[in-house]
């Protein structure tokens, strides 16, 4: 599939000059009930704009581009489900597809001591100063590492490190407060490292590596285009590359995987 075989999916959205409180406030005093944490419900901002319409009128629009599958295969909505409230996974993990290595080694790979490889329960949490949790799930020929709320497996010399001795890697880490990332590595040496908001951001040994599986996602891998949804296309990607689709039913507790001791990396 070439990049002329397809029109990429572009939506638009318009970026209206706000101050922080100005919907809250104005909710307020036309009898709405707001939360004072959390969002702002899709209707008072619906009806903030019909009642200012020259807000949007004069606001700055801008476009990205909606990952969508263009091939038979994984396909981004197929993980909508990882970004709803009451998905089982936070809006900061690191999920990494290893081939080659069973449940135990790749938690020792990933730092943990065989003293710390237990049963995690659904009571079990990572903490900023405490303990970072990881699970472990052999799916077909590839085991699964789900780090809750850290991405130390998404680390280019970790993801190495598990493709070693002619395995495979893949780790994809959300993180909605800095980068995400697809990393791909092979029998130890990084493939590329792609910024799935931002494709065109390839680094690594062969950066166009994965080039086909993006445009298979409707991905133009030579523009500069801004993904819209960016970790459903990631994780689509990852199961393109590896035949493995995630389902919430694979998060559930208790599930083998280790508490390592040291917070964050």
């Amino acid at each position: 599939m070439s990049d002329a075989d397809f029109t990429p999916l572009r939506v638009t959205y318009r970026a209206p000059e706000l101050g922080r409180t100005r919907i809250q406030d104005w909710a307020r005093a036309n009898g709405y009930l707001v939360s004072e944490r959390g969002g702002i419900a899709p209707e008072i901002t619906e009806a903030f704009f019909a009642a200012n319409p020259e807000i949007l009128e004069q606001a700055r629009t801008f476009e990205m581009i909606r990952a969508t599958a263009r091939t038979p295969g994984a396909s981004p909505e197929d993980y909508a489900w990882q970004g709803e409230d009451d998905s089982p996974i936070g809006d900061i993990y690191t999920i990494v597809f290893v081939r080659g290595l069973h449940e135990h080694e790749v938690l020792r790979r990933l730092g943990a001591a065989d003293e710390d490889i237990r049963p995690i329960e659904d009571g079990d949490f990572s903490y900023p100063e405490g303990p970072q949790v990881i699970t472990v799930r052999r799916i077909g020929d590839w085991t699964v590492a789900i780090e809750d709320c850290g991405w130390s497996g998404a680390q280019w010399e970790v993801v190495s490190a598990l493709s070693r001795n002619g395995g495979e890697a893949v780790a994809v880490q959300r993180h909605d407060y800095a980068q995400h990332h697809v990393t791909y590595a092979i029998d130890g040496h990084l493939i590329t490292d792609i910024n799935p908001g931002f494709p065109i951001d390839r680094q690594g040994a062969d950066p166009d590596r994965l080039n086909r599986h993006l445009r298979e996602l409707g991905i133009d891998p030579a523009a500069d285009d801004s993904i819209d949804n960016p970790i459903p296309a990631a994780l689509a990607l990852a199961t393109r590359i590896t035949g493995v689709m995630i389902t919430p039913q694979h998060l559930h507790r208790p599930i083998l995987g280790a508490a390592i001791p040291g917070g964050y990396s």
